[in-house]
């Protein structure tokens, strides 16, 4: 059994159900990018989350979002030492190599907005001062529906910095029953085993960018990301069309392919595109994953 078969096995021991989620997630991971989990309440947000942090054996630490959050909070804050005569700089949770970020949408957009330079650069600056982050450094983070009471939404700045946004959605009946019999899953964290470790994911995210991808591919990716340019009042950004290379290269390492196929593309697009892309005001309503899925629909594939 290879690490990656072993990692996505040990997962679902907890998370019932949800393969196809599991695999976007640790192809988020492995094409070094961050996660969003975006579902109503009680549906295993926090528990995927914290049984990756298991699972890839990555330091970690988890941070509750509130309403009076304030940016220190994440990253640190620097306090004058009497005796040193000096200010210390305190690090905040941020400096982690996977950072459970719990419902980020109840805190206020500036306290969100300590996470961008995080995210985008993997370092923080303090009073002037750069401090780098852990490698690998993973954020992942669950919110709630930004239609329920408290969130507030996340702007299209911050958005952009998530590789991909998944949804579990309820389970099926047999996962469910399962649920029912076996009691509370995140009981079972205490005996999962960690499968890899910041060494092993470091080299398979550099295994994941040596897959290779043919011009022809390009085309096709540079062809989906053209098109939300021109049909979208928010098409996709060239982090976003580099992001989607990286997990098409990074789906295709774990379903052991030499190299990208159409269909790898074809099934990450809507976990990188569908949070990104804003229609024409006026415009039918959409769901961004409707959207995602005409566009596949829309662009030819290359033979």
């Amino acid at each position: 059994m290879s690490s990656l078969t072993a990692t996505i096995a040990a997962i679902e021991r907890v998370i019932l159900g949800k393969n196809p989620q599991v695999r976007l997630c640790l192809a988020c991971l492995l094409a070094r990018g961050h996660l969003l989990i975006e579902d109503v309440p009680g549906v295993g947000k926090t528990t995927l989350a914290q049984t990756l942090a298991r699972v890839l054996g990555l330091e970690w630490s988890r941070l509750q979002f509130t309403s009076d959050m304030l940016p220190a909070d994440i990253v640190g804050v620097s306090i004058f030492d009497r005796n040193t005569h000096k200010f210390q700089f305190r690090r905040g949770p941020v400096f982690t190599q996977l950072l459970l970020a719990d419902e980020i949408n109840r805190a206020s957009p500036k306290a969100q907005s300590a996470l961008l330079e995080a995210m985008e650069e993997r370092q923080v600056s303090i009073d002037g001062v750069t401090y780098a982050l852990p490698e690998p450094f993973f954020v992942v983070a669950t919110q709630n529906p930004h239609e329920q009471i408290g969130t507030y939404g996340l702007p299209e700045s911050q958005l952009d910095r998530f590789l991909m946004r998944v949804s579990l959605g309820y389970p099926d009946p047999a996962s469910e029953r399962r649920v029912l019999l076996q009691g509370e899953r995140r009981e079972l964290l205490h005996d999962t085993p960690s499968v890899l470790g910041p060494a092993q994911v470091l080299l398979l995210q550099r295994e994941a960018r040596a897959v290779h991808v043919s011009p022809a591919l390009l085309d096709y990716v540079q062809a989906l990301v053209a098109r939300t340019r021109t049909q979208l009042a928010l098409g996709l950004s060239p982090r976003a069309a580099q992001g989607l290379l990286r997990a098409a290269q990074a789906w295709a390492l774990i379903e052991g392919e030499a190299a990208v196929l159409p269909e790898h593309i074809q099934t990450v697009f809507p976990a990188i595109a569908a949070h990104r892309l804003v229609a024409h005001e006026g415009d039918v309503a959409e769901r961004g994953s409707d959207m995602a899925d005409a566009l596949i629909r829309a662009i030819p594939v290359p033979l």
